[in-house]
């Protein structure tokens, strides 16, 4: 649960690396969030398909919390991409439509690099590198 949240501790931290661990628990947090809220907005319809007013406050809390995860997640998918020892400037395949997100996806498959790389110690520990030895 700890690296659930802690993308949001290092909020704007592009620096050192993230295992893939915290990087899918920290978006599963977030689409639970999202479907929460979805929930609570479909739930808040009225009967006759019109939204009433706590779908419109559900919208804006969705997207003020869209907003303020954009900086946390760009960050933690850097620092994924930083644990495979690759720039975090491949962040903008996102852009390239159809397979720049299909390469992104796999690149946070991926396992990191055992042991220290230029940058940053192995976020697994020791532990990792006596498995890959």
């Amino acid at each position: 649960m700890d690296y659930m949240w802690m993308p949001l501790k290092r909020y704007a931290d592009f620096s050192g690396r993230s295992r893939r661990k915290e990087y899918w628990l920290f978006n599963l947090g977030v689409v639970l969030a999202y479907t929460a809220l979805l929930m609570v907005s479909f739930a808040s319809t009225r009967q006759n398909g019109e939204p009433g007013a706590v779908s419109a406050l559900v919208a804006l809390l969705f997207v003020g919390i869209w907003l303020a995860l954009i900086i946390p997640s760009l960050a933690v998918l850097v620092r994924r991409l930083h644990d495979q020892e690759r720039s975090g400037w491949l962040v903008l395949l996102a852009f390239v439509p159809l397979i720049g997100g299909l390469v992104l996806l796999v690149f946070t498959l991926l396992p990191g690099t055992a042991g220290e790389n230029r940058y940053g110690a192995d976020p697994r520990g020791d532990d990792h590198q006596a498995v890959f030895a």
